[in-house]
């Protein structure tokens, strides 16, 4: 899996390396939080288009020949970005980015559903998050580190170097993934209650976790905090608690998709809720929390996109990754305009609304399936003797 590893960790890390140096952004191209925020919307909106290129592509070409072409392509392009002149050539070089990387995430789910999944069980979803962690660590925490000593661009440009040698890595080793099973029912769209669970949780936690992580750092170098720029960074070390993806699979293994999913809800609004006072503790425990219940959740959401069976891999996954990146795009851009109105509590009150209906709306999903478990106890118990009334 190594291969596959460095290569979804080098994609979260050009996907987030503009994220933990938007006030140098900003500072460098004279332009407002919002208007720095549209670096990691531009890159979202555009990652929804190339899904539904990349995903059926791979059914057709092959996972494999998928991962490896797309980490081929994003190498050069992360380094343009680094060398972009204007505030407006980032942003297209950004959304070009975003139209390569659905080759690696789009086809992540279903190539690892269908090569890694019979071998070792649910709890491989949480490895692969686990590099996914790793990648948003460098593309955070490393960034802002090598910015803060050298500049942005020498950051941008380090961090392209990465996908390169992912994709070394995958040409040599990466094994084939069987050719997808045909779709129930032929193919048609229906009703499926795993898929809408999935898309339920993770697009409403990632919603959540972007709003939170890339206003921050505006929140904690202004009063009352007053942080420099590079201890307001360290805050994005709390990915650190993405290493409970593993746990994460464990735990699906055992108590199902559904009630993990809901374990990482109910984390992340108690994180969204904790961090709305200033004191740097609760700003900090209140984070940790948000953290843990994205991965936890997501983790949870990919396991039920991996046993969707009403549409092929390929098209299930662009539709998650469709749904997951709109809410990252206006995350990372409409709770800028509730931060610069209202402040932290009005930018937490969004959060939490989107996180709120989620948990509402896994809850109504659950119901069918309550029912029909209930159900099908009751047929299978013994028929109760009649009483002496009757007889």
């Amino acid at each position: 899996m190594i291969g596959f590893l460095a290569a979804a960790a080098s994609m979260f890390a050009v996907m987030y390396s503009t994220q933990a140096i938007l006030p140098e952004i900003g500072g460098a191209f004279d332009v407002t939080p919002a208007q720095a925020g549209l670096s990691v919307s531009a890159l979202v909106l555009a990652i929804i288009p190339g899904a539904w290129v990349w995903g059926p592509l791979s059914d057709r070409i092959g996972r494999r020949r998928t991962l490896v072409l797309a980490g081929a392509l994003l190498a050069p392009v992360s380094l343009a970005v680094a060398v972009a002149p204007t505030f407006e050539a980032l942003i297209a070089l950004r959304a070009c980015q975003g139209l390569v990387m659905p080759g690696l995430l789009t086809v992540g789910v279903p190539y690892v559903t269908a090569v890694f999944v019979p071998r070792f069980g649910a709890r491989v979803m949480g490895w692969y998050m686990s590099s996914l962690i790793l990648g948003g660590l460098v593309g955070r925490v490393g960034v802002a580190l090598v910015a803060a000593g050298a500049g942005w661009r020498v950051a941008l440009a380090a961090v392209a170097v990465l996908p390169l040698g992912a994709t070394l890595l995958m040409r040599r080793s990466l094994p084939e993934a069987p050719a997808p099973a045909p779709a129930a029912g032929g193919g048609r769209w229906g009703w499926d209650p795993r898929l809408a669970g999935a898309l339920a949780v993770g697009p409403a936690l990632f919603f959540a976790f972007v709003a939170a992580f890339t206003f921050v750092r505006f929140r904690l170098e202004a009063p009352p905090f007053d942080l420099t720029p590079f201890a307001s960074a360290a805050v994005f070390g709390l990915w650190v608690l993405g290493g409970l993806a593993p746990v994460a699979g464990r735990l699906v293994e055992r108590r199902g998709w559904r009630w993990t999913a809901g374990l990482g809800l109910g984390l992340a609004l108690a994180g969204v809720a904790l961090s709305l006072p200033d004191r740097l503790p609760a700003v900090v425990a209140g984070l940790g929390l948000l953290v843990a219940g994205m991965f936890i959740g997501s983790v949870a959401s990919q396991v039920a996109l991996g046993g969707v069976r009403s549409v092929r891999p390929g098209t299930a996954s662009a539709l998650y990754y469709s749904v997951y990146y709109v809410a990252g795009a206006v995350a990372a851009f409409l709770p800028g305009l509730a931060w610069q109105a209202g402040g932290w509590p009005a930018l937490a009150a969004a959060a939490g609304g989107v996180l709120g209906a989620a948990t509402l709306l896994l809850g109504l999903l659950a119901l069918p399936a309550r029912a029909a478990r209930r159900a099908s106890r009751e047929a299978a118990a013994p028929a109760a003797p009649p009483s002496l009334g009757r007889i």
